[in-house]
């Protein structure tokens, strides 16, 4: 059953701590004193001291009211003494709640309450009090010194004071409502957005992009439309300081050679106008925003830590659990659903099919002539893409196609558009001119979910079991035997018997990035898709166990792999490799790429090659911390398989630097 009300505990928590606040009440009087003195010691020196001529009558009525601010001064320093007892035992009292509601419910909230909500609702709390209380007393002091000065100037300024104050308490609760609806919805699209925006690849790769943008567009109207009801209760907050405040100023001034003709006095007018300006106007000013603002923030905290509603008791934050379907697929790794048939997949026909248009032309190969072929698994026809309407194109014109079963690295300097590749054949990004098929679809039509699915390097692992996160790509119940074989195949059975078998419960926080990624490419193994991106999916893994991830994926039935390369090794793996140079592109066997682009061999070390007596010119920039690098290939004089040095023969390393300690060619 739901508690009592915030307010309604409130009013009791202070009932069962009276003595205190009848403490604080008694030393809140001398700020009483104090604001009674604003207004009467100043119209008391006008009129019986400087308009009169006593000069020492004056000075002596403000020597009182500077006593009297000594004396608040002094007052005001035991009231928050007094605060201090009043809050600290709420403060005290939160915690035990918190703590006790941990322990039994097992709340993993728990620590956030303790550590900030339980801190705001006791400095909430603190300046409510202070607020409340410093208004209440400040009123009593400036009206009790309007009556003393004459009748007429409370008859002026009590009636509109009392209609911003009645305006305001019409309007309290309703805004608090109004408040706390706005703080829900921000938090709810909050919560949604840090959902999405971390899987946004993920979320275009599986097509999911119209039922995200519904989601989050419900989530941006609600929060607007609370946000408007907000802002028309604020006008209503600000109607109340304006008459309570801004009114009685406007209305002595309005009414003041009335006043005067009524026998009012110029001391007692200009000390009217001192109590509105220096204390009234401020200290309903901080009642207005004070209550508006930190008491419904207030109310809201205490009910977080004193209730929960029961459906969100124990829910778990992952994908299954966090909101709709296509929120939850921008949490995983991948984009894929199965949505092939078996037959298609199956159907594997090896043939090297992929070319380009220019770099193939360039190194004298003929373009390859129509054939009557089954359908490619990838086909990449005319494609340009740029980031930008004045950007230079990232990839221009570009020609590929990759048949079914076959392995395609693709590899390149960083930066020069490899990722955008994977990006745009995953269906992510769209290019400016062109078209990409997969299994002879678009890459962004209907059913494109199930045809491929990417691997990025920022592996997604959601909270969850160790079997969720592996079968969470497959519409259908997936057999224990068949995920351990996928481990098996993908290298991750170490990792599921470390982390206590397919029904352990992953934090994905406490797993590292090469976990994470043995995980998601365990995931993807296990869709129905037949073609697999890998999109720099292996990079935290050691080489050994990234070449036993790529050979599962070039080992599934009917499956084709195309890799962003991490390691240079992935393309000697590959059955074509994909090299990637600017506006210009050539693909090819290893062997062939060997000796037709010299950006490959600059890649894989072997650099650009005259006559048998040419010296050596290391291509690559210097890794090694001795400033040499091994000789690449036999051939130059006097070598023995040493090294070479980039530095002149005077400063070649010694000997005893070199592996074998002997120094090529006997220098």
């Amino acid at each position: 059953m739901r508690p009592t009300s915030p307010y309604r505990r409130g009013v009791l928590f202070l009932r069962r701590r009276w003595p205190v606040v009848v403490r604080l009440a008694i030393w809140s009087v001398l700020e009483t004193g104090q604001t009674f003195l604003t207004g009467y010691a100043l119209a008391r020196a006008l009129d019986d001291g400087f308009l009169d001529g006593r000069e020492s009558v004056g000075l002596a009525w403000l020597g009182a009211a500077a006593l009297g601010v000594l004396v608040a001064a002094y007052g005001t320093g035991q009231v928050y003494r007094a605060v201090a007892d009043l809050v600290e035992p709420l403060r005290d009292s939160l915690v035990r709640q918190v703590v006790g509601r941990g322990l039994r419910d097992a709340d993993g909230a728990a620590v956030s309450r303790l550590t900030q909500q339980v801190e705001i609702a006791r400095d909430t709390f603190a300046g409510l009090v202070m607020v409340s209380r410093s208004f209440i007393f400040t009123s009593v002091g400036a009206l009790v010194g309007l009556f003393s000065l004459d009748p007429l100037l409370l008859l002026v300024v009590a009636p509109p004071l009392l209609a911003g104050i009645g305006l305001f308490v019409v309007s309290l609760r309703p805004l608090a409502r109004r408040q706390e609806d706005f703080l829900v919805a921000d938090e709810r699209l909050a919560g949604q957005l840090g959902i999405v925006c971390p899987g946004l690849r993920d979320v275009a790769a599986a097509g999911a992009e119209p039922g995200v943008a519904e989601d989050l567009d419900r989530g941006v109207a609600q929060e607007y439309s609370t946000a408007a009801a907000l802002a028309r209760w604020g006008v209503l907050r600000t109607a109340a300081l304006a008459t309570g405040g801004q009114l009685p100023l406007v209305l002595l001034l309005a009414t003041g050679p009335w006043l005067l003709d009524n026998g009012v006095s110029p001391g007692a007018l200009v000390g009217a106008l001192a109590y509105v300006t220096q204390a009234l106007l401020p200290a309903l000013h901080n009642l207005v925003n004070g209550l508006g603002a930190s008491g419904s923030r207030l109310a809201i905290v205490l009910r977080r830590l004193t209730w929960d509603p029961p459906q969100e008791a124990g829910t778990v934050s992952g994908p299954k659990e966090a909101g709709t379907d296509a929120a939850a697929r921008a949490e995983t790794d991948t984009a894929a659903r199965a949505e092939t048939d078996a037959a298609a997949r199956a159907d594997t026909d090896t043939a090297v099919r992929a070319d380009t248009d220019a770099g193939a032309r360039e190194a004298g190969s003929p373009a390859p002539a129509p054939t009557l072929a089954p359908t490619p698994a990838l086909q990449v026809s005319s494609l340009t893409f740029a980031y930008g309407p004045h950007a230079e194109p990232v990839l221009r014109d570009l020609r590929l196609t990759v048949d079914r079963g076959e392995h395609l690295a693709v590899v390149g300097p960083s930066g020069i558009g490899k990722s955008t590749l994977a990006g745009i054949i995953a269906g992510l990004l769209e290019p400016d001119a062109g078209e990409v098929r997969v299994d002879g679809m678009p890459v962004r039509g209907e059913g494109s979910v199930g045809r491929r699915v990417l691997i990025p390097q920022e592996a997604y692992v959601f909270t969850g079991t160790l079997r969720d996160n592996l079968s969470y790509l497959r519409t259908d119940p997936v057999p224990e035997q068949e995920m351990l074989a996928a481990a098996e195949a993908v290298g991750m059975t170490a990792l599921a018997e470390r982390l206590g078998g397919l029904g352990a419960e992953l934090v994905p926080s406490e797993l590292s990035a090469g976990e994470r990624q043995l995980i998601a490419l365990t995931r993807a193994h296990l869709s129905s898709a037949p073609l697999a991106v890998l999109d720099e999916a292996t990079c935290h893994l050691d080489p050994v166990a990234e070449s036993r991830a790529e050979r599962a994926f070039a080992g599934r039935p009917g499956g084709t792999l195309v890799v962003i390369a991490h390691r240079i090794s992935s393309a000697r793996r590959a059955d074509r490799v994909l090299v990637m140079d600017g506006a210009h592109a050539l693909c090819g066997r290893h062997d062939e790429l060997m000796e037709l682009s010299s950006l490959y061999r600059d890649l894989n070390g072997a650099g650009d090659w005259g006559e048998a007596d040419a010296v050596s010119h290391p291509p690559l920039a210097l890794r090694d911390p001795y400033r040499v690098d091994p000789v690449p290939r036999p051939g130059l004089p006097g070598d023995r398989g040493h090294v070479v040095a980039h530095r002149t023969v005077g400063q070649m390393e010694a000997v005893r630097d070199l592996g074998d300690r002997r120094a090529p060619g006997g220098k």
